[in-house]
């Protein structure tokens, strides 16, 4: 059993299926940093989810190390969070065929996500269709009581608590906590360059550690409204402005606003200080990447990997006996 005295354990993860972008850090990474303090905290790099998607084993090693680099580029710190290569610990899917044969599959058929994403063109293959089990497994096996995700991940975790309770009914079993998901209402949806959700499937995407001539550029490129130059224009119907208050001081973000709102300010200038306005923001993050050891980083993830592969070893042994296997 948990000791409630200790931190809570919490776990969350990105998969590693592209270049990380703004929508990453706003929407999850930043959160982890706040997060690290108040929590006992495990970051996967969620690689095993990423194959149901991503087919180029070279892209996806280079991507895996790269969500790692980005990990302790932003803030995350080793010493205080367990940050760790899903596929390192082949326990979670030993532990996802176990749950597999406790659901079925009108309940798996529930999950929006899975509507969502194949009607979006993803291949509907079993790995999409059972993402709810191994995610369940991912959290589950390392008792994970508190998971940060979006809104449209609740579902996920509230499956994951049925399992959970399946499971321990099955089995007359008390080994598994059902975890809770920690969604914060502050969390903003980031827009990408053409007005839809930032997503790397979608190709509307700010890359975080971007040079200063990249983001100047696709600052350029986001989407406006044909409107001629002195129109006032209302600021939160504008992309650029909803993407610069995020990055901004609540001064700066205010100037523009009110130059929107006059029409003083034009959407080529206001590009402009968005451009500005990410370089200055992404700057310190991108000199903290490149200044990063490489090759010990890989030593620490490679380690990481053997720290949670150990430790879910003992949690699968337990899960083993429980069920007749062993």
């Amino acid at each position: 059993m948990l000791n409630k005295n200790e931190k809570k354990k919490l776990l969350s993860g990105i998969q590693p299926s592209g270049q990380l972008h703004i929508g990453n850090y706003f929407g999850a990474m930043k959160q982890y940093v706040d997060l690290q303090n108040d929590y006992d905290c495990s970051f996967m790099i969620a690689d095993l989810h990423t194959l149901t998607s991503l087919k180029d084993p070279e892209q996806l090693r280079s991507n895996i190390l790269d969500v790692y680099l980005d990990y302790l580029a932003v803030g995350l710190d080793p010493k205080k969070s367990l940050i760790f290569q899903q596929s390192a610990a082949p326990q979670v899917t030993e532990l996802a065929w176990i749950f597999s044969t406790l659901v079925t599959i009108p309940w798996l058929e529930r999950a929006h996500a899975f509507k969502d994403k194949s009607a979006k063109g993803l291949t509907p293959n079993v790995g999409l269709f059972t993402y709810p089990i191994l995610m369940a497994a991912d959290i589950i096996i390392a008792d994970g009581e508190v998971v940060p995700v979006g809104e449209d991940q609740r579902q996920h975790v509230e499956m994951a608590r049925e399992i959970v309770r399946k499971f321990n009914a099955e089995y007359y079993s008390d080994i598994f906590v059902e975890p809770t998901e920690l969604i914060k209402d502050e969390v903003a949806v980031v827009p990408g360059v053409d007005g839809a959700k930032m997503s790397k499937s979608y190709g509307n995407t700010i890359p975080l550690f971007a040079s200063r001539e990249e983001l100047q550029s696709v600052a350029m490129s986001v989407v406006t409204a044909s409107v001629p130059k002195g129109t006032p224009t209302n600021p939160d119907d504008s992309v650029i402005y909803q993407l610069y208050k995020l990055i901004a001081s609540s001064d700066d973000a205010e100037k523009m606003a009110t130059g929107f709102k006059s029409g003083d300010l034009g959407f080529k200038d206001a590009k402009e200080q968005l451009g500005e306005g990410l370089d200055a923001f992404i700057a310190p993050m991108r000199e903290r990447r490149q200044n990063l050891d490489i090759d010990q980083a890989k030593k620490d993830l490679a380690e990481a990997g053997l720290q949670v592969s150990a430790q879910y070893q003992d949690k699968i042994d337990q899960v083993k006996e429980i069920v007749g296997l062993k």
